[in-house]
């Protein structure tokens, strides 16, 4: 069960449709994304615009602001290209091309996934969805507002940490500015200089 919720967590709705990524494809296969992309585009013809399809960069600038993702597009680590989505009927087709045993377990648990989020949304009430809309939005705005207060909290406790080592390093400072008086060192050896 837990790796259904794995797996849900990794269903987006993009276009109006649900999908995953393939980089998250790759993960749950324990192969690299370039080769999920490449066992994909040797069977393109699988693989029509509803099946698959390539986000835009709006889309993947969208899903990178909502902490999807952690780098950009770049050359120098981070995602190289824009990444494929793959509907629902795309991952039932991409189970006809990866035949690993990982695979075909994946997408059970997979196909299970999609099965139990379907269930879900059958089961919400739909005449009460716009009173169900406006407490999401109110408890999505007390959250917000919760996690700005402890944000808030946490840099007040930054600042007078911060003045507190300001203090410790001036009086460290203040202590090193003042030499101690040093008595004079008598001499080593037998003769010392009082006694001549």
């Amino acid at each position: 069960m837990n790796e259904i919720q794995t797996i849900q967590d990794k269903i987006y709705e993009i276009r109006g449709q649900r999908v995953m990524l393939d980089c998250d494809l790759a993960e749950l296969y324990q192969v690299t994304t370039g080769n999920l992309n490449k066992a994909v585009k040797r069977n393109i013809r699988r693989f029509p615009p509803d099946f698959m399809f390539q986000l835009t960069k709006d889309e993947f600038v969208s899903l990178k602001n909502n902490l999807i993702f952690q780098n950009g597009i770049s050359s120098w680590g981070g995602t190289r290209k824009l990444p494929y989505a793959f509907t629902e009927q795309g991952l039932a087709m991409l189970s006809g091309i990866l035949n690993s045993d990982i695979a075909i377990d994946v997408n059970i648990s997979i196909m299970r996934a999609f099965v139990a989020i379907r269930r879900m949304t059958a089961t919400l009430p739909t005449s009460n969805a716009a009173a169900d809309i406006a407490q999401l939005r109110k408890d999505f705005e007390d959250l917000k507002l919760d996690i700005e207060d402890i944000l808030h909290d946490q840099n007040d406790i930054n600042e007078s940490t911060r003045m507190q080592l300001e203090n410790i390093t001036l009086a460290l400072s203040e202590l090193q500015a003042k030499e101690p008086k040093q008595k004079p060192r008598r001499r080593i050896g037998f003769i010392q200089d009082d006694d001549k």
